[in-house]
Parts: structure tokens; C-alpha cells; sequence
């Protein structure tokens, strides 16, 4: 009975997992052509950086283009 309770409890975790990680959104910068845009993932390579404040994460992809809105690199363009 243990066994089964495991199972599905490391079944479940797997697929409720990934759904907590696509709730996080990051106003990102191309380091070339100055661009910002807004991505899902925070970005692991040279080429674009996180430029919200504080490298600001949030909730949903509305709240990301208002504060995009209020970064001055990004209000530039």
C-alpha cells in the first residue's frame, strides 16, 4: 500500500511541476540589437539579459508588459 502511495504521489508531483515553473515571466534585453521583449524562461545565455529592477519575476505575462512599460532601456526603443 506504501508503494502504491508513492507512486502516485511522485506521479502527481511530476505533472503539477512543470505547470508552478510556466508562472514566472522575465523583461529581457537583446545585448545586440537593444530589443526588449518578455520570455518565460530566465535566460541562461550571453545574448540576452534580464533587465527588469532587481531582476524583478512575475506572475503573468500582463504584469510583465506593464513593467515593461516602466523600464527606461526598454521605453527608449
Amino acid at each position: 500500500m506504501k508503494f502504491k502511495t508513492i507512486v502516485a504521489a511522485s506521479l502527481l508531483a511530476a505533472f503539477v511541476s512543470p505547470a508552478f515553473a510556466a508562472d514566472e515571466f522575465y523583461v529581457v534585453q537583446d545585448v545586440k540589437t537593444k530589443k526588449c521583449t518578455i520570455v518565460d524562461k530566465k535566460p541562461v545565455d550571453t545574448t540576452t539579459t534580464v533587465v527588469s529592477p532587481s531582476g524583478t519575476v512575475y506572475k503573468t505575462r500582463s504584469e510583465a508588459e506593464t513593467g515593461m512599460k516602466s523600464v527606461k532601456v526598454c521605453t527608449s526603443d
